[in-house]
């Protein structure tokens, strides 16, 4: 089955160029190998400071746009997707089991961000892509020590696929 992206644009603010999704495509895979996922599906939406704000108050009652946001089909992370592969029958697959999760991308936070930050938008797209992913698999960053950790696998990544600061 491999590591799969399903992407959709939800925003008309700024076209999303394949070579993007080429690199996006790139960073799932380099990320899944690093914490030894090779299966399971990843659906991108790229949307607006206005759709993302919607999101994050309906889901996290938090009353303001954020950069991304990731839900997780798998709630206990890659220890219960290796359960869900294991008895997936060949005759009947579960359309659902391989499912990691959304990602969703606010194409203006990205935008102001990278001027923010002094970097390409391909980078900070990438950076908010590879954050989400590690969310959808079961890490977070509430306190120093986690963040830390994301963080430093974060870099790697993206250093891997060639997005630098």
């Amino acid at each position: 089955m491999g590591l799969h992206l399903d992407w959709s644009n939800e925003q008309e603010k700024l076209e999303i160029p394949d070579n993007w999704i080429e690199k996006l495509e790139e960073l799932l895979q380099l990320a899944g190998e690093a914490e030894g996922m090779d299966r399971g599906e990843v659906a991108l939406t790229f949307t607006d400071d206005e759709g993302i704000h919607a999101l994050n108050k309906e889901y996290r009652g938090i009353d303001r746009p954020t950069d991304v946001l990731s839900f997780a089909m798998q709630d206990d992370g890659v220890e219960e997707l290796d359960i869900v592969f294991e008895v997936e029958s060949e005759d009947e697959p579960d359309p659902i089991s391989g499912m990691l999760g959304d990602i969703i991308i606010s194409v203006d936070r990205a935008v102001a961000q990278s001027e923010e930050y002094g970097h390409s938008i391909e980078r900070e797209i990438g950076f908010l892509f590879v954050h989400g992913f590690l969310h959808l698999i079961g890490y977070d960053h509430g306190d120093e020590q986690s963040e830390s950790e994301m963080t430093a696998k974060q870099e790697q990544v993206l250093l891997k696929a060639g997005l630098t600061r």
